[in-house]
């Protein structure tokens, strides 16, 4: 088991050098076996195609921006409404440079969020939950005082969402982004202050 997570592993680490240099459409499964200098027939053992290998380097990527993510959540002495902002700019900033390295990057990104939708969603939902402790340490504090936590943070994530790898949505260059985004999450930090019971869960319609 292993061995066989070890070339898979350096599977993906060849996939994404040809990706970055060639794109997602000039790829093939053979130049990938070529590459990993194995046959075709022994890389569908480990993926049954191209775009297995787009949603799993995907979905690596995901679980490495929230596991920088968590170490904002975990910074010491630190008020949650600043925690809150620095999160929120912070995740915009490392999803901008992660595209910002290769545009090929923003190509293979469409695929993938086009074609395997749930890749996507399992990103956001490690986010959201951090987004979600972020909250409830506010709660702890006295800063906010949010009925629902994970609603809250699943209507702050969608409000947010243009700053999600930006580039998919957007052509602006990354202080214009930076503004944007500063000045929404004021006006939800305001809201959160403000009005938090605003902001739990509606009742179920009958």
């Amino acid at each position: 088991m292993k061995r066989h997570e070890e070339i898979k592993q350096a599977i993906i680490a060849a996939a994404m050098d040809r990706l970055s240099r060639y794109g997602y459409g000039k790829t093939t499964m053979a130049e990938l076996a070529g590459d990993c200098k194995m046959s075709a027939g022994n890389l569908y053992r480990y993926f049954m195609s191209k775009l297995d290998i787009a949603e799993e380097i995907a979905r690596q990527s995901f679980i490495r921006t929230a596991e920088r993510l968590r170490e904002v959540v975990r910074r010491p002495n630190i008020p949650a409404i600043e925690r809150l902002r620095s999160f929120l700019l912070e995740q915009m900033q490392m999803t901008f440079q992660e595209l910002e390295k290769d545009q090929h990057w923003i190509e293979m990104a469409e695929i993938v969020a086009r074609e395997r939708p749930h890749v996507a969603n399992e990103g956001l939902a490690r986010v959201r939950s951090l987004i979600a402790e972020i909250l409830a340490m506010g709660n702890a504090t006295g800063e906010f005082d949010i009925e629902d936590v994970n609603f809250t943070a699943e209507m702050i994530q969608s409000a947010t969402f243009k700053f999600r790898y930006p580039q998919l949505f957007s052509g602006l260059a990354l202080d214009k982004l930076e503004r944007e985004a500063a000045g929404v999450i004021d006006l939800l930090i305001d809201g959160l202050r403000r009005r938090p019971t605003a902001l739990a869960k509606p009742a179920d319609a009958a």
